[in-house]
């Protein structure tokens, strides 16, 4: 874990999400971009271009924000980019060999019953980065107990596992996984390569008709510092991602972070 992206909004919580991220990535060495990506825009009845100002208030905002928290001898950059939201960031992850984006639940000040907001809804959804969900307000801590949960073990990408990897090494963490068979269960799901079977310390397994369900169900007795989920068309945030926007009614788990992998097969 060498290198973390952490989008900037307007949200309140900014200030402190960054603070987390810097405590986060100080824990691994890491360096931090700290980034705003703005589209391109146009005035009004006019040629005159205006996507240099925005580049130029936007450089200004990254530099003050930064300026606001305790770097503790982190290296953190400052970066604008233009483009669209999903596809420049895809290319600024590759360019700049990102190992995880720290995101906020909610980039900008929306209603408080939002628990992903439209921005960071679609950053989950519509991306392959692994991210990390560090909920409002939430003060850095070393993470002793991990809890994944996944109806399927299979995996084609090995490499999807880097970033919970790294955690549980640095940590030296106790990592848990809920299977959890559904309606689509086949008997291979089970199934624990040989990466998974040297990284599991607990086996759990649940019948329930979403992944989602049963971790509302689990998560709490097991009292994990990390929810480890993964990105899948038919995975964990099915239900939640048939809109960016994902409600606190709908997804319990606001005081836990969530590390979000990319798909695995």
């Amino acid at each position: 874990m060498k290198t973390i992206l952490v989008p900037v909004g307007s949200s309140k919580n900014a200030q402190a999400h960054l603070q987390y991220a810097v405590d986060f990535a100080k824990a691994f060495g890491a360096k931090i971009y700290v980034v705003q990506i703005y589209n391109v825009y146009t005035k009004a009845g006019t040629m005159i271009k205006i996507d240099h100002i925005l580049e130029a208030e936007s450089k200004s905002f990254l530099e003050h924000h930064v300026a606001s928290i305790d770097t503790k001898g982190v290296q953190v950059f400052t970066k604008t980019f233009k483009g669209k939201l999903v596809d420049t960031l895809e290319k600024v992850c590759a360019a700049l060999d990102v190992d995880l984006i720290i995101l906020e639940p909610r980039t900008n000040s929306i209603k408080d019953e939002v628990y992903l907001g439209k921005t960071s809804g679609k950053i989950i959804k519509q991306t392959q980065i692994p991210a990390l969900i560090v909920p409002e307000g939430y003060v850095y801590k070393p993470i002793v107990k991990i809890l994944i949960a996944a109806k399927s073990a299979i995996m084609k990408k090995e490499q999807a596992l880097n970033p919970l990897l790294a955690i549980k090494k640095q940590f030296k963490a106790i990592v848990n996984i809920l299977l959890v068979k559904t309606p689509y269960h086949v008997e291979e799901d089970f199934k624990l390569n040989a990466i998974l079977k040297d990284t599991v310390t607990n086996i759990k397994f649940a019948e329930s008709p979403t992944t989602f369900q049963a971790v509302l169900e689990h998560y709490k007795s097991e009292y994990p510092d990390l929810l480890c989920v993964v990105r899948r068309k038919r995975g964990f945030f099915k239900k939640l991602w048939e809109k960016d926007t994902i409600l606190k009614k709908d997804f319990h788990s606001t005081k836990l972070p969530v590390l979000v992998l990319s798909g695995l097969k």
